[in-house]
């Protein structure tokens, strides 16, 4: 069971679904519609434009938030008036200040963040081979887990936990 939560209107078929025609003018939309404080001016008219491109990027509640608009993508965003392009205007940077080196006991025992590992280690025992580890993401899809880094997919979780580590290197115990 579809339903839109704007109009909760309910359709089994998610084609028909689709096809719903939205709420009251435009598209769905999960923001809430606007109501209108009663006045005792009377509404002035307001000219009304029949094209789209009357309608501004500003307006899109899409757009509002940064998400990519079919109606607006392929307009240029158009420049605010407080912007311009002096080419005089040398860039400031920021001055880098460096991280503060952390003190590690040689002897500590450390927990490896690793994708795959997850051993104990102390520092000392640490070297270039020292981790069997996947570098990429785990990927879950269509019922199948796997790691990208190795290509290899199965079916079950406890399978997926077994797929051996594809890299060895270092331990870390800094999550990255």
């Amino acid at each position: 069971m579809k339903e839109w939560s704007c109009c909760k209107q309910r359709s089994h078929d998610f084609s028909l679904f689709l096809a719903i025609p939205g709420c009251k003018t435009g598209r769905h939309t999960t923001e809430k519609p606007i109501t209108k404080a009663v006045s005792t001016n009377p509404p002035k008219a307001v000219p009304v434009q029949s094209s789209k491109q009357g309608v501004g990027a500003d307006a899109c509640s899409r757009c509002r938030q940064g998400f990519f608009c079919s109606d607006h993508g392929s307009q240029p965003k158009a420049q605010k008036p407080g912007a311009t392009n002096d080419t005089n205007m040398v860039p400031v940077e920021k001055p880098v200040v460096p991280l503060p080196k952390k003190k590690i006991d040689l002897n500590e025992p450390r927990v490896c963040k690793n994708k795959g590992c997850g051993k104990t280690y102390k520092e000392k025992d640490n070297h270039d081979t020292a981790c069997e580890y996947h570098p990429g993401p785990a990927v879950f899809h269509d019922r199948m887990r796997g790691w990208k880094c190795c290509d290899i997919h199965v079916k079950e979780f406890d399978e997926f936990m077994e797929i051996p580590p594809c890299t060895k290197g270092w331990h870390n115990a800094d999550a990255a």
